[in-house]
């Protein structure tokens, strides 16, 4: 038997969890205030997954930068792997809250969203073809 420690993140309350697993099979969960820490736990020792928040580059905006996330959590251990795809975009402004900046990141299924609004620069500021992003 094993016992792991973890803090729950399921709400503001951050109970310590005690989690006791034979194997890969969970076993128990204790020092749950609520039923999301015991969900909380089973899924972090069974399936751990992340949702990833980042930026990416933007060309001809009033912003160099825009952040943005995985539309829904991804399994840990393609958080490389989407990273390194993320690093390498660059995007053209406008770009609008929501809006679908890479689909299936690393294979996963999942989109990488916009989480904020860039709106195109002023013609008059814009020459993206000299800036270096």
């Amino acid at each position: 038997m094993n016992t792991k420690q973890l803090i729950c993140i399921g709400c503001p309350l951050g109970c310590q969890l005690q989690a006791e697993q034979n194997g890969t099979e969970v076993v128990s969960v204790k020092g749950n205030t609520c039923p999301r820490g015991e969900s909380y736990a089973l899924k972090e020792l069974t399936n751990p997954t992340r949702i990833v928040s980042t930026s990416v580059r933007v060309k001809g905006g009033e912003h160099r930068m825009v952040s943005v996330k995985t539309q829904k959590d991804i399994p840990k251990e393609k958080i490389l792997a989407c990273m390194e795809e993320i690093n390498g975009l660059t995007v053209t402004a406008p770009i609008v809250i929501g809006d679908v900046i890479l689909q299936n990141v690393a294979g996963t299924g999942v989109d990488i969203v916009a989480t904020k609004t860039v709106a195109a620069s002023p013609s008059s500021c814009q020459d993206a073809g000299s800036r270096n992003f």
